[in-house]
C-alpha cells in the first residue's frame, strides 16, 4: 500500500494540471478567505470560513483531483495490473488516495491555522477535527462513486462539477443563513450537516453531544456513496 501511495505522490508532483487543481487553486481561494476574513465574517462568521476554506479544498483538492486519478490509471491499465498483484482492492485504493487525502488534511490544517493566528482559534479544537475527518471521509466515498461513471481524466472535468459545486453551494448556503430555518433539509443535503458541526465547532454556544449528532447525516453520505461505489466502480477501462 505504502509503495502504491508514494508512487501516486510522485505522478501528482510530476502532473502539472493535478498539481494545479489539488494544490494551487484551493489554497489561493482559501488565502483570499482568510485574507478578507473580516468581510466573509461579517457575512456569516468566522466558523463559516472554516467551513468553506475545509469544503474548498476537499471539493478540488481531494475530490476532482482522487475522480481524475481512478479514471486516469483505469484508463492506462494501471488498476489492472495493480489487480494482478498480491495486493487487495482495499489496499490499492487506500494507496492510490492516500497521498491527496493527506495533502488534502495539510493543507486544510495549514490555512485554519493561519485563519485562527490572525482572527482567534475555534472554541473546540478537537469537535473540529472531526468535522474535517467527517468532511473528507464523504468527498472520498463521493469520490469512488464518482469514478465509476468517469471514462477518462478528461470526463472528469463534466462528472466532478456537479458535487463539487453542489456542496460548496451548500457550505455557502448552510454557512450563511444557518440552520435556524430548514434545518433537517439543509442537514441532509451533503455537506450540510459537516458545515454545520464545523461552525459550531468554531463558534462555539452549542452542547458538544447536540453536534456530535450532526455526524449521522454526514456519515449516512459516506455508506450511501460506498454502496454507489461498490455497485459502479469499473477496474478496466469503461466502453
Amino acid at each position: 500500500m505504502l509503495s502504491i501511495a508514494s508512487s501516486e505522490l510522485i505522478q501528482i508532483f510530476r502532473n502539472r494540471l493535478v498539481l494545479v487543481t489539488s494544490l494551487i487553486v484551493p489554497v489561493a481561494v482559501c488565502v483570499l478567505f482568510v485574507r478578507q476574513h473580516e468581510t466573509f465574517a461579517a457575512i456569516g462568521s468566522l466558523g463559516y470560513i472554516a467551513a468553506i476554506v475545509t469544503f474548498t479544498v476537499a471539493a478540488f483538492g481531494l475530490y476532482a483531483t482522487a475522480v481524475t486519478t481512478l479514471a486516469s490509471r483505469r484508463q492506462n491499465l494501471f488498476l489492472k495490473r495493480l489487480r494482478s498483484t498480491a495486493a487487495g482492492d482495499a489496499r490499492i485504493l487506500t494507496g492510490l488516495l492516500l497521498p491527496v487525502a493527506v495533502l488534502a488534511l495539510i493543507q486544510v490544517a495549514a490555512i485554519l491555522t493561519a485563519l485562527a493566528v490572525i482572527a482567534g482559534g475555534p472554541s473546540n479544537v478537537a469537535l473540529l477535527v472531526v468535522a474535517v475527518l467527517a468532511t473528507v471521509a464523504m468527498m472520498i466515498g463521493l469520490a469512488l462513486a464518482t469514478a465509476g461513471l468517469t471514462n477518462s481524466p478528461e470526463h472528469a472535468q463534466v462528472t466532478t462539477l456537479p458535487v463539487t459545486l453542489g456542496v460548496i453551494a451548500v457550505a455557502s448556503w448552510v454557512g450563511i443563513t444557518g440552520t435556524a430555518d430548514l434545518a433537517w433539509v439543509k442537514r441532509l443535503l451533503p455537506g450540510g450537516a459537516a458545515t454545520e458541526l464545523t461552525r459550531n465547532a468554531w463558534n462555539g454556544g452549542v452542547a458538544v453531544t447536540d453536534s456530535l449528532l450532526l455526524l449521522a447525516p454526514t456519515l449516512g453520505w459516506v455508506v450511501i456513496a460506498v454502496a454507489l461505489a461498490t455497485r459502479l466502480f469499473r477496474w478496466e477501462p469503461r466502453r
